[in-house]
């Protein structure tokens, strides 16, 4: 159960942070494997990972759900990691995080202000 004083508005974007770090977290695995044989490369799907953690925000565990990617090429030695793929998932999530960041910074500062106004400061 949340707390009377939580704000709707900090925990969706504190939901954008979780699943963008998990899921540069399953990049970056992804791209450390690039030489393992028949390893096979794994992702979440942001936007659904993102909708199903706020569907019940305040009693929702996050736990999202990786998956082996279809459809990818197979090299011989059964490992479908491609180092561009995973470089440009990188810098998208890197995105994403950065505008939740600065998304967050601008309601904290929103807050900040209409706490001063009210204050009479």
């Amino acid at each position: 159960m949340s707390s009377p004083w939580q704000d709707p508005m900090i925990d969706v974007l504190s939901r954008v942070l979780d699943v963008s770090v998990y899921r540069g977290g399953l990049i970056i695995s992804n791209m450390a494997n690039v030489d393992t044989p028949g390893y096979r490369a794994r992702d979440i799907n942001f936007q659904q990972e993102l909708a199903r953690v706020n569907d019940g925000l305040s009693d929702t565990v996050f736990a999202p759900s990786a998956r082996p990617i279809m459809g990818l090429p197979i090299r011989p030695d059964g490992n479908d990691v491609s180092l561009e793929r995973e470089g440009l998932l990188l810098a998208e999530t890197q995105i994403r995080f950065n505008a939740g960041v600065q998304l967050l910074r601008d309601y904290f500062k929103t807050l900040l202000s209409a706490i001063h106004e009210g204050s009479g400061s």
